[in-house]
């Protein structure tokens, strides 16, 4: 990926995909994520592969980069012990995903780590394992499925970069399997703490974390650090701050990434007044 920076937002298709690529492109955004079917569902979808070529087509000719965010419902964790219906809806339901997000030539897909509640956390982990080597078996497309850290609401599971590290380490086909960073996550967890945080990006690199992740969540959030709870705020009006931010963007691996706000939007219903801001933060970073 070249060294442009892209940033955008969460846009809706109920317009289809090709008009979501124009809205990012009509917004001078860089980058923009986007449900790909219902989020309160796991059915799959026979979408429209015009639209999504179309989609394809504005995102390449313009330079946008696009995601695509699976439904709440896609729980890696679940397991087929505990609801075999329910495990093959979701493995039907992300493949579903991932070909539609080929289809958009978007990134790729992204999903929670994953919940698991009952007693040995282990088999929790081994579930996410066998769901997304299932996924993901015979899959020959470039969209990737994109694991996202989680702020520890729901549970203890993918909080960490080692965890991360480790289960891309033993599906499969890591090859088909990067990550997405959450910002807010990151800061509620623990994971990443902030304007005085000098030792995640170290551990990152070290873990080859980095080297895998494709997309930045970057959401500000409306709770301290370690506070494990999943609430966004624009970026620059939560505890994370201009100051967290400006940490985290001013290493380049991060800032080559495409970004992605997942809060509300502004008063004139766009990204553009975040996505300004953003770019005045890493402008006054740079050396003169």
């Amino acid at each position: 990926m070249s060294d442009k920076i892209r940033i955008g937002g969460h846009l809706s298709i109920r317009g289809g995909y090709g008009k979501a690529a124009e809205e990012a492109r009509l917004h001078c955004a860089g980058a923009f994520q986007y449900f790909p079917k219902n989020p309160r569902s796991l059915a799959v979808k026979d979408y429209d592969k015009r639209d999504a070529s179309r989609c394809k087509e504005i995102s390449s000719k313009h330079g946008i980069i696009s995601v695509a965010h699976t439904p709440y419902p896609s729980n890696l964790a679940l397991g087929q012990e505990a609801d075999a219906g329910q495990y093959a809806a979701v493995v039907s339901s992300l493949r579903n995903d991932l070909e539609i997000a080929e289809s958009c030539g978007s990134l790729g897909i992204v999903v929670h780590f994953g919940t698991y509640k009952k007693r040995n956390p282990l088999q929790g982990y081994q579930n996410v394992i066998q769901c997304i080597n299932e996924v993901l078996s015979g899959w020959g497309g470039i969209a990737k499925l994109l694991i996202e850290n989680q702020a520890g609401d729901h549970g203890m599971m993918g909080m960490t970069l080692e965890e991360m590290v480790q289960i891309r380490d033993l599906c499969q086909s890591p090859g088909s399997i990067g990550f997405c960073l959450d910002s807010c996550h990151a800061f509620a967890s623990g994971m990443w703490r902030g304007e005085n945080d000098d030792d995640f990006i170290p551990r990152a690199e070290q873990l080859g974390y980095l080297d895998a992740l494709e997309v930045i969540h970057l959401n500000d959030s409306r709770y301290p650090v370690l506070s494990r709870k999943d609430r966004h705020a624009r970026v620059g009006q939560g505890f994370i701050g201009k100051a967290g931010f400006c940490s985290l963007l001013s290493h380049p691996v991060i800032r080559t990434k495409p970004m992605i706000m997942e809060s509300e939007s502004g008063e004139d219903g766009t990204y553009m007044e975040d996505i300004n801001r953003v770019f005045e933060w890493i402008e006054a970073e740079q050396p003169e």
